[in-house]
C-alpha cells in the first residue's frame, strides 16, 4: 500500500514537481542574493532617523517599506507624480529603482501560479499535496528498506539509480516535508480557507485634529529601531484626521499627527505570527541560510524524479507481466515475493498460472507490500523469498521481519514458506528461513514446512508444487522455465597458469570490462559497477544455470578478475580454463556486499585457501589507506600454486599488505592454514582484540578447520566464532 502511495504521485506529478523545485531553488538564490546586496541598518538606527532622512530628499513621503531582506524602500508623490526607490538606510539617498526584476517576477508567477492565475495556484497545491505524500511515503520506505529507524543512516545497497534516490531522499525529505506542509497552508491563506489573520485598527475619535509632528519628535518612531520596522504609513496631506501607522514584528501602532502620541498599539495576533513564521520558512524571505539550504533539498526533486522512474521501469521489466492478477481483498491465495534480481518472480508467474487454472483466484505482490488487513477472503498466504550475499533480504524486503514482529498477533492464514538459492553458499535461503523462524516464534500456522529450491531448479520446484497442491487439496504441475539473466561479453585479456605440478589446472583469468555509457548504467543496461567481493555469474555454453566465481578486483581496476581451478566434469570451469586471450565469455555481476572488509582502519585478517585468494587478493589490491591487512593462504605446492605471489610482494613493499603467511599441504611441511593460525595464536588474539575483523574464503573443509582453529585461540578471551559473526567481524564466504 505504501509503494502503490509512493509511486502514482511520482509518476504523475513528477513534472509539476521539477518546475516548482527548480522555480522555487532559484526564488531561493535570488532572496538570498538581494540579502547580500541590500544595505543594511546599523542596530542603533531608529525609524525616527531613517524617516527624517529620507524627508530630506523626498518631503512627499507617503510610504517606508522595508523588506525581509533589509531593503528599504520609500514611495512619495512630487508635484502630484508618484515614485518609488530603494533607499540607502544609512543615509537616505536613492539607489535605484524599486521595481522588482523582471526575472523575479517571472519565476514567481511560476512557482505560485504556473502562469494561470487561480487555476495554476489549485494545481502547485495539488503538486505540493502529491510531495508531501511522496515525502511521508517515501520516508516509510526508506525505513523499511533499512530495516528499521534506527538504520536510517545505515550504508546503502543495491543498484544505481536506487542507491542514488535512496540518499537524495535521506538528504531532502525533511526539507521537501516542510515545503509541502507551508505550501498548503498558504494556498489555504489565499483562499480565505483559514480563520482571518488580522484587521489593521481603527482610527480612534479623539485625534488631536493637529498636524505637524516631524517624525523625530514622535517617542514611539524614536524608540523602534530599524530592524524590526515592517512598514510606516504618514498621514494623508492636509487630513487632521489620519494618522501615522508604524507596522513592526510585534504589531501595529497609530500615533497622533499633531502630539505623537500612540493612539493604539495591536500585536499581532497568534494566526499572524504563525502565518509569517511559515511564510518564511517557505519562501526563506528574512532567513536567507535556511531557504538556500531548503533550495538544496528541492534540487533534489528532479534527480528522484529520474531515478524513481529508471527504478519503476527496471522494476517492470525485471518481473514477469503476471495477467489477471486477483485483488488483495478478493484472492484466495496471497503470494508474496522478495527477488533481488527478478528471477523469483519467474516462479511466482508460473504458480500464479497453475493455481488459476486450477480455478483459484490470486493476488501477486511484493513481500514489502505485506498487509494482512487487506486480505479479506484469502485462505493461505505463500513467500517465495530470495537470499542476497551473506543471509540478507533482498533490498526490497529489508523491512518485513520488523513489519512482522510489529504486529500485534500472527495472520489467521496460514503460511507457506519457499527459499531460493545456491546450496553452494553457506547461507543458502538464509532470509527464508529467518522468515520461518520469526513467523514461529509469532505462532503463525503453517501449511507445510519451508522447503527450497536450488539454483532455480525447475525439478524442485516442481516436488515443492507438488507438495503444495497436496496441502491445499489441489494437484499442480508446476513447469518453470528459468528465465536466463541478461548477460554481456567480456573478452579475456589475459590469464595466468598453475598448478600443473600437482594435476589441479588453475588459472587466473582477467577480462576487459565493456564501456557503457552513464544512460545505459542507469538503465540497468551496461555492465554494473562492482567491489572485489561481489560475485561473477558465467553461463557455460548449453546450461541454462549461471556458476558463480568471486571478484579478485574492481570497476575501478578497469577489469574483471576471477581464479577457477577446474573440477573433474565442470562444465563451467572446463570451459573458462579453454579460453585463450581474445575469446569471449556472457556473465553478469550480482552484488555479495556481505563479504568486504567493515569501514573504518581496523585490522583484517584474510585467511584463504586455493583459489578462495581471488577476493582476498581484491581487498588488498584496494587498500590504498594502508589499512591494517594480514593474510594467511594455504595452497598445495609453492613451485604450482604461488597465486599472486608477484602482485602480493608488491603490495607488501606498497604498504597493501602488512603481513603474510604461505602455508602448503605437499611440501616438506605438510602445513594447512589453520595449522598456520595455531602457531600464530597470540599475533592473532592480540589482533582480535584490537577490532580486527575475519574474512574467510575457500571451500567448506578449509573453513571449517580454520572455525576450529580460531575457536581454539579465541577460547582465552571468552569469544567464539559464533560472537565474531554476530558483531560482522568474522565473514565466510565458502563453497
Amino acid at each position: 500500500m505504501i509503494r502503490r502511495l509512493h509511486r502514482w504521485p511520482g509518476l504523475f506529478a513528477a513534472a509539476l514537481l521539477i518546475v516548482l523545485s527548480l522555480s522555487g531553488a532559484a526564488l531561493s538564490v535570488l532572496n538570498a542574493v538581494e540579502r547580500a546586496a541590500a544595505p543594511q541598518a546599523a542596530q542603533t538606527q531608529t525609524v525616527a532617523e531613517l524617516a527624517t532622512q529620507i524627508l530630506v530628499n523626498h518631503p512627499g513621503v507617503e510610504q517606508i517599506k522595508r523588506a525581509p531582506s533589509g531593503k528599504i524602500t520609500a514611495y512619495w508623490f512630487d508635484a502630484g507624480t508618484p515614485g518609488a526607490a530603494l533607499v540607502d538606510p544609512q543615509t537616505g539617498q536613492d539607489l535605484g529603482s524599486a521595481d522588482p526584476s523582471q526575472l523575479q517576477l517571472w519565476l514567481t508567477d511560476l512557482h505560485r501560479a504556473l502562469f494561470l492565475g487561480d487555476a495554476g495556484r489549485i494545481a502547485t497545491a495539488l503538486g505540493a499535496m502529491a510531495m508531501l505524500i511522496l515525502a511521508l511515503s517515501g520516508t516509510a520506505l526508506v525505513a523499511r528498506r533499512m530495516g528499521g529507524w534506527h538504520r536510517w543512516f545505515s550504508r546503502s545497497r543495491g543498484p544505481l539509480p536506487g542507491r542514488i534516490h535512496l540518499e537524495l531522499t535521506r538528504f531532502a525529505v525533511a526539507g521537501l516535508t516542510l515545503s509541502a506542509l507551508t505550501a498548503l497552508w498558504m494556498t489555504a491563506s489565499t483562499f480565505a480557507f483559514l480563520p482571518d489573520v488580522g484587521i489593521d485598527p481603527a482610527i480612534p475619535a479623539d485625534v488631536s485634529g493637529q498636524m505637524g509632528a516631524a517624525p523625530a519628535a514622535i517617542p514611539l518612531l524614536r524608540d523602534t529601531t530599524v530592524s524590526t520596522l515592517r512598514e510606516l504609513t504618514f498621514p494623508y496631506p492636509d487630513d487632521p484626521t489620519d494618522v501615522f501607522t508604524l507596522k513592526t514584528d510585534t504589531g501595529t501602532a497609530l500615533m497622533d499627527q499633531g502630539n505623537g502620541q500612540t493612539l493604539v498599539q495591536s500585536p499581532l495576533t497568534g494566526w499572524q505570527r504563525v502565518s509569517e513564521t511559515i511564510y518564511m520558512l517557505h519562501t526563506g524571505q528574512g532567513a536567507a541560510v535556511l531557504g538556500l539550504i531548503l533550495g538544496a533539498m528541492a534540487l533534489a526533486i528532479p534527480g528522484m524524479a529520474v531515478t524513481g522512474w529508471l527504478i519503476w521501469l527496471a522494476g517492470r521489466r525485471s518481473r514477469p507481466r503476471i495477467r489477471h492478477n486477483a485483488a488483495a481483498a478478493a484472492a484466495e491465495t496471497i503470494l508474496l515475493v522478495a527477488s533481488e534480481g527478478g528471477s523469483t518472480w519467474g516462479f511466482a508467474a508460473t504458480l500464479h498460472d497453475a493455481l488459476r487454472a486450477a480455478g483459484q483466484k490470486v493476488h501477486a505482490a511484493p513481500l514489502s507490500g505485506f498487509d494482512p488487513a487487506l486480505y479479506a477472503h484469502a485462505r493461505r498466504i505463500v513467500i517465495l523469498a530470495a537470499t542476497y550475499g551473506d543471509g540478507e533480504p533482498p533490498a526490497a524486503a529489508k523491512g518485513f521481519l520488523t513489519q512482522l514482529s510489529g504486529l500485534a498477533h500472527a495472520p489467521k492464514l496460514p503460511l507457506a514458506v519457499l527459499g531460493f538459492g545456491d546450496r553452494s553458499f553457506p547461507h543458502f535461503c538464509g532470509f527464508a528461513r529467518q522468515i520461518t523462524e520469526a513467523a514461529a516464534e509469532k505462532g503463525w500456522a503453517t501449511l507445510l514446512p519451508m522447503d527450497s529450491v536450488d539454483r532455480q531448479s525447475p525439478q524442485d520446484f516442481a516436488r515443492w508444487g507438488r507438495d503444495f497442491g497436496a496441502a491445499i487439496g489441489l494437484p499442480l504441475d508446476l513447469a518453470h522455465m528459468p528465465v536466463t539473466p541478461a548477460t554481456q561479453g567480456l573478452t579475456l585479456l589475459s590469464r595466468q597458469d598453475f598448478g600443473a605440478e600437482v594435476q589441479a589446472p588453475t588459472a587466473i583469468l582477467r577480462f576487459a570490462l565493456p564501456q557503457a555509457s552513464l544512460w545505459q548504467r542507469l538503465t540497468g543496461r551496461g555492465f554494473p559497477r562492482f567491489a572485489a567481493g561481489d560475485l561473477i555469474g558465467i553461463l557455460p555454453e548449453g546450461s541454462q544455470v549461471p556458476r558463480f566465481y568471486s571478484l579478485a578486483s574492481a570497476t575501478a581496476d578497469g577489469f574483471a578478475e576471477i581464479c577457477v581451478r577446474k573440477h573433474p566434469g565442470g562444465l563451467s570451469s572446463t570451459q573458462l580454463l579453454d579460453l585463450a586471450p581474445g575469446d569471449s565469455i556472457h556473465a553478469f555481476v550480482r552484488r555479495n556486499p556481505g563479504f568486504r572488509p567493515k569501514p573504518g582502519l581496523n585490522p583484517v585478517i584474510l585467511i584463504g585457501a586455493g583459489t578462495g585468494i581471488g577476493p582476498l587478493a581484491g581487498f588488498v589490491r584496494a587498500n590504498a589507506r594502508q589499512r591494517p591487512m594480514h593474510m594467511f593462504f594455504g595452497a598445495r605446492h609453492p613451485d604450482s600454486d604461488s597465486l599472486y605471489a608477484d602482485d602480493l610482494a608488491t603490495w607488501a613493499s606498497e604498504g597493501r599488505l602488512t603481513t603474510l603467511t604461505r602455508t602448503f599441504s605437499r611440501s616438506a611441511d605438510r602445513l594447512y592454514v589453520q595449522d598456520a593460525l595455531r602457531r600464530d595464536a597470540a599475533r592473532l588474539a592480540r589482533l582480535i582484540g584490537e577490532g580486527a575483523q575475519v574474512l574467510v574464503c575457500g571451500g567448506r573443509d578449509m573453513a571449517a578447520g580454520v572455525s576450529a582453529a580460531l575457536t581454539e585461540i579465541l577460547a582465552p578471551m571468552n569469544l567464539t566464532p559464533a560472537t565474531l559473526k554476530a558483531q560482522n567481524r568474522y565473514v565466510e564466504d565458502v563453497y
